[in-house]
């Protein structure tokens, strides 16, 4: 990400979450050693714009996933599977081992599509978003099983190639 795609991805979070981040939150993840922001971008005649993206920590040997959108009228197309395999593998290949994140109780869409690539819950943070007082499910993945496994434990446990 680019502080230009900025204007663009805030108008994603807003038609995407009910508490949409503002944009110096995405300015401070561009600044943050330990944060990646991933934009999917599509080109037209007028030029380029983000279709989605994703942004993620990686801290030690397990890398958390903290917001993924794709702009409405692209949804269905497997824009965030790509952008959520990226990190998977790039992580996978440099040491870490779980990809964790934050889910809303009542977001069964996300919980399908977490689900389709080996997530499992693992807990609930209770009260977590603030705007509802609405629970968090805790999603782990195992970066070297199932559909995310793009290592397998002995790269892993050595390095891997990265």
């Amino acid at each position: 990400m680019k502080a230009g795609d900025i204007d663009q991805i805030i108008a994603i979070e807003r038609e995407s979450f009910p508490t949409p981040w503002s944009a110096s939150i995405f300015r401070g993840e561009i600044a943050s050693p330990i944060s990646r922001v991933l934009v999917a971008k599509f080109h037209h005649d007028a030029g380029a714009w983000v279709a989605g993206y994703l942004v993620y920590w990686q801290i030690v040997d397990e890398t958390h996933l903290h917001n993924i959108a794709v702009r409405r009228t692209l949804r269905r197309q497997g824009i965030a599977s790509r952008l959520l395999v990226r990190p998977c593998a790039v992580r996978g290949l440099k040491g870490a081992k779980w990809l964790t994140l934050e889910v809303r109780r009542s977001n069964l869409i996300a919980q399908r599509f977490y689900e389709k690539f080996g997530f499992s819950v693992r807990g609930i943070r209770p009260g977590y978003y603030t705007d509802t007082s609405e629970d968090a499910l805790i999603l782990w993945a195992d970066l070297c099983l199932g559909p995310l496994g793009q290592c397998t434990s002995k790269e892993v446990g050595e390095g891997g190639n990265g």
